[in-house]
């Protein structure tokens, strides 16, 4: 394996980083803006800046050329879970949200299962899971159970969208393998955005809302989404698909962290119980585990130049990058493995 060099490290970490921070923003915006004005904001501004970058590279063709799977694609990776775990995050602290979203991987391993691999479900991704569930219920439990009950309605509604992060990406390895991963991102956010524009005018504000809101709407669509995803696709170029998911374990470190300094988000011991439970899960879930014999040096060797073929061809193409990044991550992000951002 390939040592990994200062540029992957950099990138590595700004990725890291930069997707823990959504539920920090989220969590700021929502106090002034309704879900549908957030997320309306977060894709119309983003969308500007991918559509551009997909043009240059020539990916909108391929994209529009199967809308139909793009949107299904859209619709199960960001309108739907964007607005739920926007929605969810006017109950539950952002860090916690971030916990929680980080349970992607073990829904990807039932996903993987049930539509068909049979090795998804081996003992250690079920220990993996079981792992996962005893950390999301003590943090449930302990973080959430104050006077005014546990909301039950958010919580679930983060569930779900670690159900949508999980399952789309399996659908664009299988029905967009050929098309630049940058189109099919572009065309999403875009067609995100104008599905929320009518949603977003009828519930704007009457008022102008504070900086502080502007300001993290700005951030989502310009940090942890137009420049996130660029960087996500470099990183992916420079130290691996498999190695760029293990940002999942990053980032929901990087929300709790965010949510105790910056909004006086309480870390309690069950805190990093379950932090530490759901992410050991994760870490079982997405463990490559051989099901098949190596290769003969010949056989290596031929499969070597066949990959260093593909890379040299054209943008990156969901059957490339996404391929092992997305399923990895789900089984993230993204998509899988998922990585469209949080």
């Amino acid at each position: 394996m390939e040592t990994i060099t200062r540029r992957g490290w950099l990138l590595f970490a700004a990725m890291g980083a930069i997707w823990g921070i959504p539920y920090l923003l989220i969590k700021v915006a929502v106090k002034h803006l309704e879900p549908p004005v957030v997320v309306f904001g977060r894709t119309s501004i983003a969308a500007v800046v991918l559509v551009a970058l997909a043009w240059r590279a020539d990916a909108l063709r391929p994209a529009l050329a199967q809308w139909r799977y793009v949107l299904l694609f859209a619709t199960m990776e960001m309108a739907v879970p964007w607005f739920l775990l926007t929605n969810a995050e006017r109950h539950l602290p952002s860090g916690l949200s971030g916990l929680l979203v980080s349970c992607v991987p073990l829904v990807g391993a039932v996903a993987a299962f049930a539509l068909g691999d049979r090795a998804a479900l081996r003992p250690i991704r079920l220990v993996a899971i079981g792992l996962g569930m005893a950390g999301v219920a003590l943090l449930v439990a302990r973080d959430l159970g104050g006077a005014d009950g546990i909301p039950w309605l958010s919580v679930g509604s983060v569930l779900l969208v670690c159900v949508g992060y999980a399952t789309a990406p399996f659908l664009a390895t299988r029905r967009l393998g050929d098309v630049p991963s940058i189109g099919v991102i572009a065309v999403s956010l875009a067609f995100v955005a104008i599905v929320y524009a009518p949603f977003a005018f009828v519930t704007r504000p009457a008022h102008t809302p504070p900086a502080s809101a502007l300001w993290a709407v700005l951030g989502l669509a310009v940090i942890c989404t137009g420049i996130a995803f660029v960087l996500f696709f470099q990183l992916i170029t420079a130290i691996g698909p498999e190695r760029a998911t293990l940002i999942t374990f990053v980032n929901p470190a990087v929300a709790v962290v965010l949510g105790a300094v910056l909004l006086d988000e309480r870390i309690t011991v069950s805190t990093v119980i379950g932090f530490v439970l759901v992410l050991s899960g994760c870490w079982l879930a997405t463990r490559r585990v051989p099901d098949h014999p190596q290769p003969r040096p010949a056989e290596s060797d031929a499969r070597s130049d066949a990959g260093s073929k593909d890379q040299s061809s054209g943008p990156t193409s969901w059957s490339e990058s996404s391929r092992s990044a997305m399923v990895d991550r789900s089984a993230s992000r993204a998509g899988g493995s998922r990585p469209p951002a949080p």
